[in-house]
């Protein structure tokens, strides 16, 4: 198996919403709020449903490297429920093995409230359920040791259970990336993720944002001293920027793609992952690895939601 993902089973629920909307609810644009159950209904109470999709952000990374035509499987928890099930068939529908045998739980299957701003971007309020409390039982080693490459993310980070399973998964790993997946998770965590950064990964990618602010970097320059200085790949997404990838000496930099009709940004970073990934795997150059993740991040946001089919 080519690569193998560990990361949060969410089923998104996608809504279209004015700026106000995030305002009057006390939500921070463009990030990613946890919030329990209640919170999670009492939001989804007034507003219209676009799509419910299976997401979760190393699932979407997964399901498009499987587009690419790369062998690709997904640990990550779910409950034995509708949306489990629905879950479970969204993986198998984009050709994705996956290592997990579902089972009756206390809490139920996660989801992530996808808000949508007429300006594209999406700001998400996300309930775990059951996905955030992985364990390392739920790791299955075997899968772990027979991928080239495991891939995982920020938003699964957590202390006690998801952090045996995250260590028990790189411990046991041929490689190991990851992505820092967002702002609150690496404010919530920074000393853990600069850990991880410098000690336990072969890759790391992080938009422009994330990486400021885990090492924190007065300015861009700071992040490529870093890179050089780190000797691991670094991959780094600066928006319209482009992207870079930094390896020791080698700075590897990409144009974006202009004049796109940008409908939704939901997904963006996770497809770019896949992209560079499949480029990685398949022994492109850095170059051409950053063109094939700038091409399916360039597909994603013209469309709503996190997959591509």
């Amino acid at each position: 198996m080519k690569i193998l993902g560990i990361g949060n089973a969410i089923v998104d629920v996608i809504c279209k919403v004015e700026d106000n909307f995030i305002k009057n609810n006390g939500l921070t644009k463009s990030t990613m709020k946890l919030v329990d159950e209640t919170e999670f209904k009492k939001l989804l109470s007034s507003l219209k449903i676009e799509e419910t999709i299976s997401g979760g952000s190393v699932a979407n990374s997964i399901a498009g490297l499987s587009q690419l035509g790369n062998k690709v499987g997904f640990i990550g928890k779910v409950n034995d429920d509708n949306l489990g099930q629905k879950y479970e068939d969204g993986l198998k529908k984009e050709n994705v093995k996956y290592f997990y045998s579902k089972k009756k739980e206390e809490l139920p299957t996660g989801t992530c409230l996808i808000l949508i701003t007429p300006d594209s971007e999406r700001t998400m309020c996300t309930f775990l359920g059951t996905a955030g409390k992985i364990n390392e039982n739920d790791v299955d080693i075997n899968a772990v040791k027979n991928s080239e490459i495991i891939f995982l993310e920020g938003y699964l980070w957590d202390e006690g259970e998801p952090k045996k399973a995250f260590d028990k998964a790189i411990q046991n790993s041929n490689k190991a990336a990851m992505s820092l997946s967002d702002l609150f998770c690496v404010e919530r965590h920074k000393p853990h993720f600069l850990n991880l950064v410098k000690n336990n990964l072969n890759i790391t990618f992080a938009n422009e944002q994330e990486i400021l602010s885990l090492i924190n970097a007065k300015n861009f320059d700071e992040v490529t001293a870093f890179g050089k200085q780190l000797g691991k790949l670094m991959v780094v997404t600066r928006g319209e920027k482009g992207s870079i990838a930094i390896l020791k000496d080698e700075i590897v930099e990409c144009e974006s793609k202009k004049n796109l009709k940008i409908v939704d940004l939901t997904g963006a970073g996770d497809l770019f992952a896949a992209g560079f990934l499949h480029g990685y795997v398949n022994k492109l150059s850095l170059k051409e690895s950053l063109e094939k993740g700038t091409e399916m991040s360039s597909k994603i946001i013209q469309k709503i939601g996190a997959r591509l089919n």
